[in-house]
């Protein structure tokens, strides 16, 4: 655990100088972790689901869009990230294929968004979105 918290904080040193940099939106997001009891097994599932390639250290690099979109509200203690993906429901399944679970399946919110959540084998929830053409599909 110190380990992680060590190199967490050495990753974040040149991000930390620049999210002190003045912007529109405030401090820009610069860095996420995903953290389990086995860490190579969340690697292997997060590369199946995902294509995302994990170093034997664990970094990882994903694309992002920008400006990221968030939401800060009242309700359960609980932070989330959400993956664009092109279809929620084909990747619930790979999710479940890959000792995931449905936390709640494809929903469409009329003029807003389609999404839909997981958890993944060591129990963190993760957020899905739906994309089309690069950006969050919005369903009428």
């Amino acid at each position: 655990m110190i380990r992680h918290a060590l190199t967490l904080c050495l990753l974040l040193v040149p991000a930390i100088a620049i999210a002190q940099t003045a912007t529109g939106a405030g401090a820009p997001v610069v860095f996420f972790s995903i953290f389990g009891p086995n860490g190579s097994e969340l690697q292997r599932f997060y590369a199946d689901v995902f294509e995302w390639k994990a170093t034997p250290g664990g970094d990882v690099t994903v694309n992002v869009t920008s400006p990221l979109m968030g939401t800060i509200g009242q309700g359960a203690p609980e932070t989330l990230i959400y993956i664009g993906v092109a279809d929620v429901t084909a990747t619930l399944q790979k999710v479940v294929a890959r000792g995931g679970s449905i936390r709640f399946p494809r929903l469409e919110v009329p003029g807003r968004v389609v999404l839909g959540m997981f958890k993944d084998p060591a129990g963190n929830s993760v957020g899905l979105v739906e994309m089309e053409n690069g950006k969050a599909r919005v369903p009428k």
